[in-house]
């Protein structure tokens, strides 16, 4: 009697481990694919963004231009408010 109730409990702990590790590997495998999946967009991003450096480049350059005309602004403001003495 002691032997049956031993291979019972011994079968049912199998089961258990072999039913714990087939949802491990059904996880995993889900978690490639994601795992696939945010590569794949990280690739797309990558190529994407690439010419933003260029463009770059050419917006400072203009943004440079910007600064110039408002320091030249702020100098003539500057110039109004100590004639109306407001500052």
């Amino acid at each position: 009697m002691l032997l049956i109730l031993t291979l019972v409990t011994v079968a049912l702990v199998v089961v258990a481990l072999a039913g714990y590790l087939i949802a491990i590997a059904w996880a995993l495998v889900a978690t490639r694919r994601s795992v696939s999946a945010i590569a794949d967009g990280l690739e797309a991003v990558a190529g994407h963004t690439q010419p933003v450096a260029e463009k770059l480049t050419t917006i400072n350059g203009a943004l440079v231009q910007v600064l110039a005309g408002l320091q030249a602004a702020n100098g003539h403001l500057g110039r109004v408010a100590s004639v109306f003495k407001l500052g």
